[in-house]
């Protein structure tokens, strides 16, 4: 029965991570047309406006019972992937994708200095290794470093900071619950966005990317379409991701969120034809690798 189960999870892993690996291709469309901050709010917008009636329907509970766990769990998440889809806009997905995924490392980290999770050889081999995957992926000496390449990797530190968060004090809440806390804060980051450029007006210095820099533009057919896409896919995507991580044991289910990479480079290149190129690739197997260590090691504390 147990393994059944973990099987259910593994799928529903790897169909959210497919999902999700094929809808993010398409926010450099989006940001052709819109900024990030507009794209925010009206996906959270669209996303919220199918969500809540139905779980009212349908009787989920929307209310989390601890609201300021859930509120300072989605603060985290949210502002992650702020700066996730902001990168999409500027770097390829792949490299973007293995910034985000280094929050096992992360993880890891901010267990040992905040909650004294004891760090043996595999975890010091694993931060290792992360950390040269990520100065191969960024390169700084072949003049193809940006503050644009610290993005991901910033958002993949934030994301397992909401992780820890969510294991340590949001227990018991529904997964509806941490969807919709989820949504909101990311609504309101946009609305935020939106706000502030509304005042100060869009940046126009040339060294800051026009999708971060832009408030409110006048909608497209395309921005409407993929906007709406984006939240109806990543929905559906989030909720099998967090119903596997109900079916089975984290350290089973994390390691097939790592089929995000594989999904998303499979469709940059029958999209865009875009692949990285053999030190890229380098860079995101040693960042996989490390990852997988840490969530295998993760049932024996002091490895």
């Amino acid at each position: 029965m147990a393994a059944s189960r973990t099987t259910q999870a593994a799928l529903f892993a790897v169909t959210g991570m497919a999902l999700m690996g094929f809808i993010d291709n398409f926010v450099r469309v989006v940001a052709q047309d819109i900024g990030l901050w507009q794209f925010h709010f009206a996906r959270s917008c669209f996303v919220l406006a199918l969500l809540v009636p139905l779980a009212l329907v349908l009787g989920w509970q929307v209310r989390p019972v601890r609201v300021g766990a859930v509120a300072v769990r989605s603060f985290f998440i949210a502002t992650a992937m702020v700066l996730y889809f902001g990168a999409l806009a500027v770097l390829p997905i792949a490299q973007v994708g293995a910034g985000l995924f280094t929050a096992p490392i992360f993880v890891l980290v901010f267990s040992a200095l905040f909650f004294g999770l004891p760090v043996g050889k595999w975890r010091v081999i694993a931060v290792g290794l992360v950390f040269a995957g990520v100065l191969v992926m960024l390169r700084p000496e072949a003049g193809a470093f940006s503050a644009f390449s610290l993005i991901p990797v910033l958002a993949g530190a934030l994301y397992g900071f909401g992780a820890i968060c969510t294991r340590q004090y949001c227990e018991g809440e529904g997964t509806i619950a941490l969807l919709a806390g989820f949504f909101f804060v990311l609504g309101v980051w946009g609305a935020l966005g939106v706000v502030w450029f509304a005042v100060a007006g869009d940046v126009t210095d040339p060294a800051v990317d026009g999708f971060f820099g832009t408030g409110w533009q006048v909608w497209t057919f395309s921005a409407v379409f993929w906007t709406g896409a984006q939240g109806l896919v990543s929905l559906v995507a989030i909720g099998l991701i967090t119903r596997a991580y109900q079916m089975a044991e984290a350290s089973r289910v994390a390691v097939f969120e790592y089929s995000f990479l594989i999904s998303a480079g499979f469709w940059s290149y029958v999209l865009w034809g875009e692949l990285p190129d053999l030190i890229g690739l380098a860079g995101i197997a040693l960042i996989i690798c490390a990852g997988v260590v840490i969530i295998l090691r993760s049932g024996q504390e002091s490895t």
